[in-house]
């Protein structure tokens, strides 16, 4: 294998030819990712490099090949760039993207949303970068402090278990499998529901329900909100929340039997997506992975490239929001729209999280942030903070 000759061009002094060397390879990526037919000289000539002859241009595919950037199918073929090359490519991207009033534009409606739903909000950002880029999304969150339960809902699903479905007020939607030694209708449900209403809000205690029931229902209500509260409180891992997988069928790169399994793999492994956005945070920045870089996250090495950026609260950074896609994405225009979602969403949670006087946990740490405000002055009337629920347990 050749020696690798190229490097960053923001960071070593390149002779001529190496300078020509790397538009040619820029090129051709750029060729690709808007083609994704393999690139022969003759077309790259055509595309811009009308300086160049077309031996000129075969000799700089030659020494890319030899070097492990470009590949070709076919004797006779073009070159299609590897996943060294993409990582070259978005590398320089990242450093040499000029972030645009458009893309700026596309989120400035984030500033507008004025809402303490701040788990609702989060998912529906995630939502709508999802829609903006057209690749799967995930993102992690700090854990948010002054939550209230507003609902539980009981449904059956067989002869002795039931799905209790916690909602809270930041939007956040809890679940737990419950069991009984019987099957419970859905009247049952529903009389139970209203219990659960009852011991949430102190209002319209229902009447008619046979000790069995009340017993059950009491039952079912404490063992929610004792798994719900201890959960809740013992934050240990980042939550996730993921998005538009489905979105990678639009790419002929993930038609093939293997490329979506292993990028499903990746995408539904909590825990390795948890890692790759915990070290985004870590170093504050913007960071790409591609193709063998994901090994370290996956048990399979996914035909892929993710990009995460870390988004902040009053300048601190607690999370970070990751995009999934094939290797063949425009990168410019991703790293355009990634800095402008990460800031346009930073400024809104600053903004509503000391609005509504909400505290915020990192993961392993403990320590809340904003804690000059008080938390008490979230309380609404009638209902109670998750915190002090486990003291009306009966």
């Amino acid at each position: 294998m050749k020696k690798d000759h190229l490097k960053p061009p923001v960071l070593v002094k390149k002779t001529s030819k190496q300078d020509r060397e790397l538009k040619v390879l820029l090129g051709l990526v750029d060729y690709y990712i808007k083609t994704a037919k393999p690139v022969g000289s003759n077309s790259l000539k055509e595309a811009g490099f009308d300086d160049l002859s077309s031996a000129t241009i075969r000799n700089y595919f030659a020494n890319l090949e030899s070097s492990g950037y470009l590949t070709q199918q076919h004797a006779s073929g073009g070159r299609i760039p590897t996943a060294k090359a993409f990582r070259f490519y978005a590398d320089f991207k990242k450093t040499n993207t000029i972030y645009t009033k458009e893309a700026e534009k596309t989120f400035s409606s984030f500033n507008d949303r004025e809402t303490r739903e701040i788990a609702t909000f989060l998912q529906e950002a995630a939502e709508t970068f999802s829609q903006t880029t057209q690749c799967a999304v995930f993102l992690s969150t700090p854990r948010f402090d002054q939550d209230i339960i507003i609902t539980i809902k009981l449904v059956p699903i067989d002869h002795s278990r039931c799905l209790g479905i916690v909602v809270t007020d930041f939007g956040l939607i809890h679940t737990e499998i419950l069991t009984s030694d019987k099957k419970i209708t859905n009247f049952t449900a529903k009389r139970i529901e209203e219990y659960f209403h009852w011991r949430l809000t102190g209002l319209n205690k229902p009447e008619g329900l046979t000790k069995e029931d009340e017993a059950l229902a009491q039952r079912f209500y404490n063992e929610i909100l004792v798994r719900y509260v201890v959960g809740y409180s013992n934050f240990s891992d980042a939550d996730i929340y993921k998005t538009g997988f489905s979105k990678l069928l639009l790419y002929p790169e993930f038609h093939t039997p293997s490329a979506l399994p292993s990028s499903l793999a990746l995408f539904e492994n909590t825990q390795g997506m948890r890692l790759l956005l915990k070290e985004v945070k870590k170093h504050n920045q913007t960071k790409v992975w591609i193709g063998d870089d994901l090994t370290l996250y996956t048990s399979s090495t996914p035909d892929c490239a993710i990009l995460s950026a870390p988004y902040h609260i009053n300048k601190q950074p607690v999370g970070a929001i990751g995009l999934l896609g094939p290797m063949r994405i425009p990168y410019e225009h991703l790293f355009d729209l990634m800095q402008a979602f990460t800031k346009n969403l930073s400024e809104a949670l600053t903004r509503n999280i000391y609005k509504h006087k909400i505290t915020f946990r990192e993961p392993n740490k403990g320590e809340i942030a904003n804690q000059s405000d008080n938390p008490q002055l979230l309380c609404y009337e009638n209902k109670q903070l998750l915190e002090n629920k486990m003291g009306a347990l009966e």
